[in-house]
């Protein structure tokens, strides 16, 4: 979808608290897949484990990094992770429910073709 939409719209990937953290709640996939970090205690260690993730699980979606007081986590609510639609008004069109259950990419494309359908009248 990402491959389909990026010239029309911004995607970013929001990093923010990690949901599994070796030392906090480390899942079996994690361990499958190599992707095992501990709680960053600091900015700069929360860059580089967003930049070691996004590498690892092949990541084509320009990544942010949330402060490390968690606002934009709070304000959206996206741990461990969710999908939002946010239109050019700053409106919150769609939102996923919470991950990894609720986390469905297939869910954006028909938002995103409303959203398109409505931006064109």
């Amino acid at each position: 979808m990402y491959e389909q939409y990026k010239d029309r719209v911004a995607f970013y990937v929001v990093y923010i608290q990690e949901a599994h953290s070796s030392d906090l709640w480390q899942m079996a996939s994690n361990l499958r897949d190599k992707v095992i970090f501990r709680n960053p205690l600091s900015l700069v260690e929360r860059t580089e484990v967003a930049s070691s993730c996004v590498r690892k699980l092949g990541i084509k979606i320009p990544a942010v990094i949330d402060n490390m007081d968690n606002s934009t986590e709070r304000a959206y609510t996206g741990w461990p992770d969710r999908i939002y639609l946010i239109d050019q008004n700053t409106r919150v069109v769609f939102k996923t429910k919470p991950g990894p259950f609720g986390f469905d990419p297939s869910q954006l494309e028909t938002p995103l073709q409303r959203l398109f359908l409505h931006t064109r009248t």
